[in-house]
This record gives C-alpha cells, sequence and structure tokens, in this order.
C-alpha cells in the first residue's frame, strides 16, 4: 500500500440540520469523500467544529444518530490516521465521550502545528477577532462547569430537544452574507492579521464562516484560509507536505473567493 502522506482539513458538516432526509443525505456524501479520498491518502484528518448541528454529553447518554459517520472515523483511527477533531458553537459540549469510543483527539481552542518547515494555526474561528460580543460572552456562560453542571441536569429528552432548536435558531438567525464583505469587515481577517504582527504563522485554518475563502494576508507570505462547509459548498483542503489546495467534492460549481 502507498504510504499516505496528505493531510486534509474540513469543517463544518452540521450533521442534524433540516429534515432526518438531508441530514442523511448529507453525511452520505461526507461518507463517499472520506472513502474515495481521505481513507486511501491521508495520514491525518482534522474536523474543524461544528460536524453536528448541536450535541451535548450526557455522563451517560450521548445524541442519537450519525452512526455512519462515527463509526467511519472509528475505523480511520483504527487504520492509523490521526483524527482530530475540534469543538464549534454548534457542539461546544463535548467531554471526551468521542475520544474514548473512536479513538480519536479534541481540541477545545486554537493550536498550532508545524508541517514541512510551515507553522499552522488551526480552530474553529469562533469568538475570534473583534465585535460578536454578544456571543463572547454567551460562550464564557456556555464554557463555564457549573453553566455545564446545570443544564446536564435537564432530562435527555429536554435538553437534547432544547439544543437542537437552539443551535438552528442561532444558525438561521446569525448566519454571516455569503459574499466576502472586505477584509476590514471579515472578522477572522482582522484576527489573522492582529496575528501575525505577534508571530510567525503561514496559514490560518478556520471554519466557522461557511465560505470558501483562501486569502494571502498584508504581509504577502501569510495565508488565511475558510473551510467553507458542507450546508452549501462541499469544500475541504488539502496539505500536500509542500502546497496547501483547495478542493470541492462532487460540486463542480464550487468556487473559492482568493486573492492569488
Amino acid at each position: 500500500m502507498e504510504t499516505r502522506k496528505f493531510i486534509y482539513f474540513a469543517s463544518d458538516f452540521h450533521l442534524g440540520a433540516g429534515t432526518l432526509a438531508e441530514s442523511l443525505l448529507r453525511e452520505k456524501r461526507i461518507l463517499r469523500w472520506l472513502d474515495q479520498e481521505v481513507k486511501p491518502n491521508a495520514s491525518e484528518l482534522y474536523l474543524l467544529g461544528d460536524i453536528f448541528e448541536c450535541w451535548f454529553e450526557y455522563k451517560k447518554v450521548v445524541p442519537r444518530g450519525f452512526t455512519r459517520l462515527l463509526g467511519k472515523l472509528a475505523e480511520m483511527a483504527d487504520l492509523g490516521i490521526q483524527v482530530t477533531m475540534f469543538t464549534g458553537n454548534h457542539d461546544v459540549w463535548m467531554f471526551g465521550y468521542l475520544e474514548a469510543e473512536l479513538g480519536v483527539s479534541l481540541n477545545k481552542s486554537e493550536i498550532i502545528k508545524e508541517w514541512g518547515g510551515k507553522k499552522f494555526l488551526l480552530g474553529h474561528g469562533d469568538g475570534l477577532g473583534p465585535g460578536d460580543y454578544g456571543y463572547k460572552r454567551m460562550k464564557k456562560v456556555f464554557t463555564h462547569p457549573l453553566a455545564q453542571w446545570a443544564y446536564s441536569r435537564l432530562h435527555p429528552n429536554l435538553g437534547l430537544s432544547l439544543a437542537q432548536y437552539f443551535s438552528s435558531l442561532s444558525r438561521k438567525h446569525n448566519s454571516e452574507p455569503q459574499h466576502f464583505m472586505g477584509t476590514k469587515k471579515e472578522w477572522l481577517v482582522q484576527y489573522c492579521e492582529e496575528k501575525i504582527k505577534e508571530e510567525n504563522i503561514d496559514y490560518f485554518i478556520f471554519g466557522h464562516r461557511h465560505l470558501p475563502i483562501n486569502l494571502t494576508l498584508s504581509n504577502k507570505k501569510s495565508r488565511y484560509i475558510n473551510l467553507g462547509d458542507w450546508l452549501t459548498y462541499f469544500s475541504y483542503a488539502r496539505w500536500d507536505g509542500t502546497e496547501m489546495y483547495y478542493h470541492f467534492f462532487e460540486n463542480n460549481k464550487g468556487e473559492v473567493y482568493e486573492n492569488i
């Protein structure tokens, strides 16, 4: 077997969004991507948050569904592919079940990795940069251990139903424009620009924005890549050890905003 050498990045599957039939079609599409593209070629896979429309792990209960994806991730981990997941604003309440059950790694904040002599900053992207102060205050509540403990006192039927309802409401009401708003208005661009003043980062890779973006920053060498989503674009990125490439799966009309 050829040595697996590529590193893949994707985010914002939002499994559970829409009807059961719509979510299932999306899940099966993701599995085709994993089987056809990722599993034969990947040494590592990074899923950068909002994989689920909502997620709350009780001590003995987890949300039903998504068994095809969970089984596939476990299979890939068993094959020696390093699978790393990040919490997003829709699935912030992951507490260890997926790590124990699937063998994946879990990150709740941004991390820095180095490959091929390049430095990468990876994260979901929620709450970074200027603005969005209401969400930043809410995130502090959502991630507070006391708030998580109190919510876990709710019966799972009620707790998960409420989580699903508010996740759907949040996505509909707070979705950002599906066009690039300019570097002064894109909060993640502003975050990247401030970060490169402090540290040499070659690639910033985020989700959350739901828009495929491949942007060279003001220093002319660092790049901000937003992974888009699997609700509309079915987009992902791949590092081959030397270069980063943007792709769309089963979507030949996909377009990425870029300035290079």
